[in-house]
């Protein structure tokens, strides 16, 4: 599933490519993919017409910041879920597989939703209504990693009240917005934290590496474009390049980059977990 890093990076990639540029058109192959309005008619009708001022992201989501007229005509938001990729292309260019969604922008440009498991979702949100209203998701959210909510004693007052592994609480997203298994992974490895060690006995010393640790991979992550393992890419289909330098995370039985112990991997709550038990106690 595409993570803070791979979404920041689409909405990079966005933001130059598709703000102020008329919609004219668009097409739902897929109706679940629109999760609202309920007809997918009124999602296309909704966008028409529009502009994109500006994209943002909320934790794993995005949401484009809609005018027409140099009115506010509501919002888009996006999710891209497992495998959900948002490509710009030439209306023209061979159709992939899993299209779900199409929408056609003046100048024969498009934005193409690709989704090969089906869980991507997309809202129209009408002006005038808040848009936690609609896309209930973000209701649930906590703090983002990169702002000051985010701080040291935030994460220390959260973390002391659980008993729960590590992983598992950092996998929540109202702890934290954006993080999953692959920056979890490498967090807990740049403080040296065993994914199973319960939150309340993390000492304050290792507290502040992890508090630091997860600022400094998704910072690391967006720079080198995310991460690709499978499916993520960015507008233009290039892969994220993150993969190639991580240091735990889809490594299992691979030498540690730090001191040359195999890379173990565990399962918990039905997640895989990479570490090394070298580095990591």
């Amino acid at each position: 599933m595409p993570e803070l890093p791979e979404v920041e990076t689409v909405r990079r990639g966005l933001d130059p490519m598709t703000c102020d540029i008329p919609i004219q058109d668009g097409s739902v192959l897929l109706s679940r993919t629109v999760a609202f309005p309920p007809d997918p008619d009124s999602f296309i009708t909704g966008l028409q017409d529009c502009t994109i001022k500006a994209w943002h992201r909320r934790g794993k989501y995005l949401l484009a910041e809609l005018k027409k007229s140099n009115q506010a005509a509501g919002w888009w938001g996006v999710h891209l879920r497992m495998t959900g990729q948002l490509l710009w292309v030439h209306p023209d260019s061979e159709l992939q597989k899993h299209t779900r969604v199409r929408i056609f922008f003046k100048g024969n440009q498009e934005l193409r939703f690709v989704d090969t498991r089906t869980f991507g979702q997309m809202w129209w949100v009408p002006p005038g209504t808040e848009v936690p209203e609609v896309v209930t998701g973000l209701q649930k959210l906590g703090p983002e990693p990169f702002s000051a909510d985010f701080s040291l004693k935030y994460l220390g007052d959260r973390l002391k009240k659980s008993r729960r592994p590590i992983k598992n609480a950092l996998l929540d997203q109202r702890l934290v917005a954006g993080i999953g298994n692959i920056y979890a992974d490498e967090s807990l490895f740049l403080s040296g934290i065993l994914p199973t060690c319960p939150t309340h006995r993390i000492s304050k010393a290792k507290l502040e590496k992890l508090h630091g640790a997860i600022v400094q991979v998704l910072k690391d992550s967006i720079g080198a474009g995310g991460t690709t393992f499978s499916d993520f890419r960015d507008i233009k289909g290039i892969n994220g390049q993150y993969g190639g330098q991580a240091w735990v995370y889809n490594r299992t039985g691979e030498d540690c980059r730090a001191c040359g112990t195999t890379i173990e991997r565990i399962k918990l709550g039905g997640r895989s977990s990479h570490f090394c038990p070298k580095c990591q106690h």
